[in-house]
């Protein structure tokens, strides 16, 4: 079991415990996952809506409270992911919590575009739930399997993605500049911006059929959370990349 997204690795299920579930009420179930996803997503709408108001309406770097809402919401979250990542047991309580610091970083992060580009928030956000609807739908007909050589393909995507944002996060700390064509709006950038987003999406896949396999390993109920984290991750990660794809084709 593969899975690009880093929350849900091989390991995840191999480690909870040497046998099934027998006890249902105790086991993972699909129907308890997609409340759990739902139940994050509207923590995530909750918080967002509260650091855009925050932030203001203008949403610009001249907001006072913009730095401190993004910076604060951004380590946030990535403590509590690491702590979901790392002990699973803790995700009915660390998911959560990391829904609300995303939340707040996405509503400073999408006040920012609108206030550039009005509309484009709305424009992303049903983007990012069609793509979701559209996949499920696909992978539920059977019309994309998650095959070993897909799960490979777009895992070695993903981390590519990882590794070229990092160095270029380096390059920029270190005063090189770094790399245009990650965010400069001509050619090169939006095919780029249109790869992502296309693993992004693909990602989805690998982790509907991951959810799928932990349920049918019988995973303990706490990992209903675990998965809807998961699932939650890469949401958020589309929603980001669909932003910079339609910024990149605005202007």
């Amino acid at each position: 079991m593969r899975s690009g997204n880093p929350a849900l690795n091989d390991k995840t299920f191999l480690d909870i415990g040497t046998g099934r579930v027998v006890d249902t009420d105790s086991a993972m179930t699909l129907n308890g996952t997609v409340n759990k996803t739902a139940i994050l997503l509207m923590l995530v709408v909750f918080t967002a809506a509260y650091s855009w108001r925050l932030v203001g309406d203008v949403g610009t770097a001249s907001s006072p409270l913009l730095m401190p809402v993004l910076l604060g919401g951004l380590v946030g979250g990535l403590v509590f992911a690491l702590a979901t990542i790392f002990k699973p047991t803790w995700s009915p309580i660390s998911a959560p919590l990391y829904a609300l610091c995303e939340g707040l970083f996405l509503g400073a992060v999408s006040a920012i575009f609108e206030a550039r580009y009005p509309g484009i928030v709305m424009q992303a956000v049903m983007l990012t739930f069609g793509t979701l609807a559209a996949l499920l739908m696909a992978y539920r007909s059977g019309l994309i399997k998650a095959t070993e050589n897909f799960k490979l393909g777009v895992t070695a995507a993903t981390g590519g993605i990882f590794i070229l944002y990092l160095v270029n996060m380096g390059m920029r700390l270190f005063g090189f500049g770094g790399m245009p064509f990650i965010h400069e709006s001509g050619a090169m950038g939006i095919a780029f911006s249109l790869f992502v987003v296309t693993i992004a999406a693909l990602n989805l896949v690998l982790d509907f059929d991951f959810i799928e396999s932990g349920v049918d390993a019988g995973a303990p109920k706490h990992m209903e959370w675990y998965g809807a984290f998961g699932l939650v991750v890469t949401l958020i990660w589309l929603y980001i990349e669909f932003l910079r794809l339609l910024s990149k084709l605005r202007d």
